[in-house]
């Protein structure tokens, strides 16, 4: 179980296909999870049938952002979010946010290697393409998860079968 903060901006990232939104799955009560699959089953249910993901998956980018900006600014209590905040943009983005929101933000990286994250992909009938793939590879060889990213309170590296168990910690006198 890990302890957070109420206010905490939890980011659950990794390569895509790492296990983010199985973590999330069970995350402990209290806790709002902000996942772009929300998104991407939604959208996908109100556009034609078989319509392709590459077609909406900007949409789901930005409805997603929005998201997590709001569950910052308006829920209650820990908000956990799926992202795979590889690239340094999206990470000064949600430090953006987390300090406009007054959240301490967590930083937990699911370690998978590029072999298993792939297989993650097939099994959930969702790959990548390559090259996209490949940047998220080159941006996650390049963390240095020894210590929290600049803005962030921690850094914690956990495996795809991890257990993720999110408790707000009691607020001191």
């Amino acid at each position: 179980m890990m302890p957070v903060q109420r206010r905490s901006l939890v980011v659950v990232a990794g390569l895509p296909g790492a296990g983010k939104s199985t973590l999330l799955a069970n995350v402990g009560p209290g806790v709002t999870v902000v996942d772009s699959d929300q998104i991407r089953n939604w959208l996908a249910a109100m556009l034609p049938s078989g319509t392709p993901y590459a077609r909406y998956r900007p949409l789901v980018h930005v409805i997603h952002r929005i998201r997590i900006a709001l569950a910052a600014i308006f829920a209650p209590g820990p908000v956990a979010v799926h992202d795979p905040a590889t690239g340094v943009g999206t990470r000064l983005t949600l430090v953006v946010i987390g300090a406009l929101s007054w959240r301490v933000l967590h930083y937990i990286w699911v370690e998978v290697t590029p072999e298993e994250a792939l297989g993650g992909q097939r099994a959930r009938g969702r790959v990548l393409r390559k090259n996209s793939f490949a940047r998220h590879v080159h941006r996650a060889r390049r963390l240095d998860l020894s210590r929290p990213p600049r803005g962030w309170r921690s850094v914690t590296v956990v495996g795809r079968r991890t257990r993720l168990c999110l408790r707000s910690e009691p607020v001191g006198p």
